[in-house]
């Protein structure tokens, strides 16, 4: 089987308030750029956090992040994030990301874990059944 690529790109302007004294994009707000790419990444492939509780009794928390800073972005400039998910074996949501300024250059690469807890907070070493039947529903 091919690999199936779940992928979604979203545009975002850089705001006055995330940027430093310099004009430029500080660099923990990269973080929030990610947590945007992730939740739109979820709604489009029907999986977003409040479903993932609400309707499967799960939380996912970001266990993993991995940030690779390759240029700045400044204030006004517009900027995609693309979010892609990597598949793996194991209980847990692997995504890795991509950001690009208006020229079209890569500004940050990064890679999150996020796994499984139950509504008790236990960590899950099983893959949710709800995770499987989504997974085997988008042919992974």
């Amino acid at each position: 089987m091919s690999e199936v690529q779940l992928t979604e790109r979203i545009t975002t302007r850089v705001r006055f308030d995330e940027v430093d004294a310099l004009g430029i994009v500080w660099h923990g707000n990269y973080v929030k750029y990610l947590e945007d790419g992730r939740e739109a990444w979820g709604r489009k492939f029907g999986i977003p956090y409040m479903t993932i509780y609400r309707e499967h009794g799960f939380s996912v928390p970001l266990v993993k992040l991995n940030l690779d800073y390759k240029r700045p972005l400044r204030y006004e400039e517009h900027c995609v994030i693309e979010t892609r998910f990597v598949n793996c074996e194991a209980a847990k949501i692997q995504l890795e990301y991509t950001i690009y300024n208006e020229a079209g250059e890569v500004v940050l690469t990064a890679e999150s874990t996020q796994v499984f807890l139950n509504k008790d907070g236990e960590l899950q070493l099983i893959m949710p059944e709800f995770f499987k039947k989504w997974k085997h529903g988008r042919g992974i």
